[in-house]
Formats: C-alpha cells, structure tokens, sequence
C-alpha cells in the first residue's frame, strides 16, 4: 500500500495519494460498521436505542461515555454502530472531496459519487429500521450494507492504482477479448480447455456477484422470524445452499484459469478467497447448529455434549464470524476482479468508450491485439 498512496510530483518531492488513503479507511471503517451490525442483528440490539438519530434524548455525539461503554451490552453495540455509520458518512464526503480535487480517473469518481448515495440511503434505512421497528427494512439494510463496502474496495483498489501508474490491461484482459477462442489451462499433467470469457475479469466478477447474492439471501435467513412459512423457509436455506455452492465452484475455478505468466497477485487473492470459502463452509454449519441445532436427518446419528445456545459468547462468534467472513470474501473477490483485467474495463465502461485509457502523464495505453495474446491452438500443438 505504500507505493500506492506514496508518489513522486514533477518536482521530485514525494507526494501522499489521499485519495487511496481516505478511501482505505472508508474501508477499514466499513469492516468495522459491518462487524457491528452483525453483532446487532445476532443479539437482536437494533432496538436497545429507541429514538434516532439521538441516543436516548442527547444528541448521538454528545452521549456520555460512561453510560456508552459500561451500559448494557445491546446498547454499546447499538450506539457504536450508529457511530461507525456517522463515520462512514463523513469519510465518504470527505473522499469525494479530495477524490473530485485531485481529478481521479472516471471509473473512481462515478464510484465516489455512488458511494456517497450509498452511504445516505444506508444511514436512513438504518433510521428507519429503528423508527418503524420493522424487520422488512432491516433485511434491505442488511443488503446494501456489503454492497456499500465492495464499493468503497473498488475505490480503494483503482485509487491505488492510479497512484502507482498502473493503467495496463494485463495478459488476462488482453486473452479475453479474442472472443470464441479457448485456451489450454494446466492442472498439473492435464490440461484443461477454458473459454474466453473465463480467462479475462469476467470470472473473478462472476465469483464477486455470486459472493454478494450470497450475502443477500443469509440476510434473509437470519432475519426469518417465527410466523415465516416452514416452505417459505425451506426454500430460503436452499437458495442459500445453492449459492454456497456456486461460490466453492466459482472460487475453485478462478484457481485453476490463473497462469504462470499473470499477474502474482491475482494468484495470492484467488488462493485466499479459496481458503477463506473453506473456513466459511465450516462456519456456515457451525451457524446453522447454534441458530437451528441439530438437523432432524441428524438427531439420531449425533447429538452434541452440551446445551447449544445462539447467544452465548461462542454461539454468537461463530454466527457473526459467518457473516463477516461472508463479507471479506466479497471484498477480496472485488480486489480480484479489478487485478485481472476489471479494472481496465471499468475505466472503458466509465469512458463511454469516446477516449482510450491514458496514464498519469496524459499518453494513451493502447491494449495489445487480441491475436497476439492468445496463442492459436496450431501453436499450441506444436509444442
């Protein structure tokens, strides 16, 4: 991070890039606001605070400390997500700020500008959560929470980039536009034939879509109250099954199309996000026991040592590492996409494709002919 943020003006004296440097707190701050509501919705604390936006009658800033930190367990959490989010406000205003001053790349200001809309609608939602006591709201706040976060790491990432002068597609972009062409894929001795489509960002975009879906439909699961339909909530677990699945295979798959010749830290970000869907299998089940127990096609072949309760302090880390795990994994899939070739793209699509892309210092950075970047099947043969 520090080449990123770090740069050198025209004069030789090295320059801070506040842009990517406001836009990682964001992050870290939105990684904190996120844990914090998940430890709200898993003690059920959004109501602990009964008005908005005070705190009990005193203006939300202004609440003493005292009855903050050594109050109630449900009102420290609620009163510091509600601070977290007046935090992720004012950073967000303030990354719009220096991001529009230091005339940033398209791509990264419509991001900000989306960001700032963001964190507005999320600031009311959670509002009108508290207000309307009404768990309809809360589902929908639960949603654009992690949308909000992959916005601001999409931010982060192509700031950083354009800190270090990174504006070339690399060979994965440059393979995926030869549409229609495959490309042989080693996995050990074998060789596998990919289409295009999965050789440039489309999968790691895929894979972050998927992560997202995922995100939304557990929202769902874990604000389920009894008077849902026990169909209605099969359904719900299944859909989230199935999009536990296509996350395994989609992480598995961006695992197996990265080559030698790429870029290294796609390859460090794909393995990672394999290891983290691993660990989130894990406490997806672990998750389910303490919220659930026992599956009914279980209870005779298992049955645990001691009483399972969702809110003591292990039941309640492992439900709420679930959901944040959840929401890392998101965050790496869009570090992922950008790295392969999306964040090329996303420059031409914020382009509107009258002008190519160009570096810091104003010449273009035209993209290499698809023919020379994907080796023909005949050469492949040859060798």
């Amino acid at each position: 991070m520090a080449s990123a943020t770090i740069g050198t003006s025209s004069t030789g004296r090295s320059t801070v890039n506040w842009p990517c440097v406001v836009a990682w707190m964001l992050v870290a701050t939105t990684a904190l606001l996120l844990s914090f509501g998940a430890l709200v919705t898993t003690y059920d604390a959004a109501m602990a605070v009964p008005d908005w936006p005070g705190t009990f009658g005193h203006n939300m800033f202004l609440y003493p400390l005292v009855e903050w930190f050594w109050g109630p367990w449900d009102l420290f959490l609620e009163h510091g997500h509600r601070l977290l989010g007046a935090t992720a406000g004012m950073l967000s205003l303030l990354l719009a700020a220096v991001t529009f001053r230091k005339g940033a790349s398209p791509a990264v200001r419509w991001l900000v500008v989306a960001a700032v809309v963001l964190v507005v609608v999320q600031g009311a939602l959670g509002g009108l959560r508290v207000i309307l006591d009404d768990k309809t709201v809360a589902k929908v706040h639960a949603c654009t929470g992690p949308l909000f976060f992959a916005v601001a790491t999409a931010i982060a990432v192509l700031s950083g980039r354009r800190g270090r002068g990174d504006l070339s597609a690399p060979a994965t972009e440059q393979r995926s536009n030869a549409v229609g062409q495959e490309a042989l894929v080693a996995v050990g001795p074998v060789h596998l034939p990919l289409p295009s489509w999965a050789l440039g960002a489309s999968l790691p975009t895929a894979l972050a879509v998927a992560a997202y879906l995922q995100l939304v439909a557990g929202a769902q699961l874990r604000h389920a109250d009894a008077t849902l339909a026990p169909s209605t909530f099969r359904w719900m677990v299944a859909i989230h099954l199935a999009g536990a699945a296509a996350v395994t295979v989609l992480s598995a798959l961006t695992v197996i199309a990265w080559q030698p010749h790429e870029s290294r830290v796609a390859r460090r970000w794909s393995l990672a996000i394999m290891a983290m869907v691993m660990g989130q299998l894990l406490l997806g089940g672990g998750a389910w026991l303490f919220t659930w127990g026992i599956p009914s096609w279980l209870q005779d072949a298992w049955a645990p040592a001691e009483a399972v309760l969702a809110r003591s302090p292990r039941g309640a880390a492992v439900i709420t590492g679930h959901v944040i795990l959840g929401m890392m994994i998101l965050g790496a899939a869009v570090v992922l996409a950008l790295e392969w070739g999306g964040a090329d793209r996303l420059e031409r699509i914020a382009r509107f494709g009258r002008q190519g892309l160009r570096r810091p210092d104003g010449t273009e950075a035209r993209l290499l002919p698809a023919t020379a970047a994907v080796q023909p099947r005949s050469e492949r043969g040859a060798r």
